[in-house]
């Protein structure tokens, strides 16, 4: 027996009460549609840091909820976070040269601050909820993130374009 293709109408059809017709779906939206949350559109800030990212070489983003992870290869070098831990922050994070992070969190507090987990890594994140955001900075942060991150060919790649 040929399996039931309810395009052709060919096959035979499963038994009733086993599939629902489209008109059922069709009433069940118009019905509870209005009421299910629609999905939010990405981000913006989220958006313009995955451009900046995805322009480096073999660069690649994961989506995690309202977080993302940027990898060059299977290495994170850059996490963009939105409210981590209900702390109400946007921030991205990158790796910085040993000790940069300390003094940037002590220079500029408003707009630096030391991420949990990986700060004793030499992380530090920039805010992107506070003020108007320096799109050149972020970007400076996330190139000097991936070149300390990303194996020895791609990062002097990158280094030889800045």
């Amino acid at each position: 027996m040929r399996p039931w293709n309810p395009l052709s109408g060919t096959g035979q059809p499963p038994a009733p009460g086993l599939m629902r017709s489209q008109s059922h779906c069709v009433q069940y939206h118009e019905a509870f549609g209005k009421f299910m949350p629609k999905r939010s559109a990405e981000d913006p800030r989220l958006t313009m840091v995955t451009e900046i990212a995805r322009a480096l070489p073999e660069a690649t983003r994961q989506i995690y909820g309202s977080h993302a992870q940027f990898l060059i290869r299977k290495k994170t070098f850059s996490y963009f976070l939105d409210n981590h831990h209900g702390d109400g922050i946007v921030a991205i994070t990158g790796k910085v040269l040993p000790g940069d992070n300390k003094a940037l969190a002590e220079a500029q507090p408003r707009r630096f601050y030391l991420p949990a987990y990986v700060a004793s890594r030499g992380w530090v994140a920039l805010r992107l909820d506070v003020g108007k955001i320096d799109w050149d900075e972020v970007r400076e942060l996330l190139l000097g993130s991936y070149t300390l991150i990303a194996p020895k060919r791609l990062a002097e790649a990158v280094k030889a374009e800045m």
